[in-house]
């Protein structure tokens, strides 16, 4: 190699980093235009897990969701209503039964309140009486799939209406009527395409703004820790969601129901829902 090219190389080293930096920006400024324009802008958020989150930075108003009602109304879902009326939607997820829904429905009857149970294939499989017992009081049943999967890794239309529509002829058999066509992902877990292919198929997609941990049986809260929850949280237009297998909710539903009363609340049916 002569002198000039030993001179040179510095500089061509120089220009081709220089070439590498400015095509990766402006790469990285392309990529932010379409990202901001076109059909990306209109993705539905999603947490890193996929699952549905929630945070509370006021008390007494409406939490901040992964994405906003208005995202959501694309898909006819839901987590809240955008209202200043204390009115509530009361929700129950039943997965098995361990003997609390029936104390659950004696408090619901007896405060005249609806309520809306998301049951899985597997309960109503098993639990006939209780799903009967449910709709002849006037609550609604929705959908929480057949095996209570993570519906976020599930892509193609055939498997998830297979979760969806197993259910729904699992309810025609026990109860001789049609499933109210409300769908909750199990644990929250959702991707864009999952609402989506519930819209097509009529269903509304409904998650929560107010909710604590009452699915671990063998660590229940206290009934302090749930009233501390119910009551501190409770917002205009909440939809809350219960587990029906708490020994907690079953004992504390009474009161609780009494309580959100004295604080000037109405529960409310899903089917009353609206923007």
């Amino acid at each position: 190699m002569n002198q000039t090219s030993r001179h040179f190389r510095p500089f061509l080293f120089l220009l081709l980093f220089l070439f590498a930096y400015l095509a990766g920006s402006g790469a990285a400024r392309l990529r932010d235009v379409l990202k901001d324009s076109g059909p990306q802008a209109e993705a539905l958020p999603v947490s890193a897990e996929g699952s549905w989150g929630l945070s509370f930075p006021e008390t007494g108003q409406t939490p901040v969701g992964n994405a906003t009602m208005e995202e959501l109304a694309r898909y006819d879902a839901w987590y809240a209503q955008d209202t200043d009326e204390k009115i509530l939607y009361l929700t129950f997820d039943a997965g098995y039964e361990n003997g609390n829904t029936a104390p659950i429905l004696d408090a619901l009857k007896k405060h005249n309140a609806p309520a809306t149970f998301f049951v899985v294939g597997t309960y109503v499989e098993s639990e006939p009486e209780l799903v009967r017992r449910m709709v002849e009081e006037g609550h609604s049943v929705g959908n929480h799939t057949w095996h209570h999967p993570d519906m976020s890794r599930i892509s193609d239309m055939d498997s998830f209406r297979e979760e969806i529509v197993s259910v729904e002829d699992a309810f025609s058999r026990a109860t001789g009527k049609e499933l109210d066509r409300y769908y909750r992902p199990p644990q929250g877990k959702y991707h864009e395409k999952n609402l989506e292919m519930a819209k097509e198929l009529g269903y509304q997609t409904f998650f929560w703004s107010l909710a604590y941990e009452d699915w671990y049986q063998d660590d229940q809260p206290t009934e302090e820790e749930a009233f501390d929850k119910l009551l501190g949280r409770i917002h205009p237009g909440a939809i809350v969601l219960l587990h029906s297998t708490s020994s907690t909710n079953a004992a504390i539903l009474d009161e609780l129901l009494t309580r959100w009363e004295e604080m000037g609340y109405r529960i409310l049916p899903l089917s009353e829902i609206h923007n």
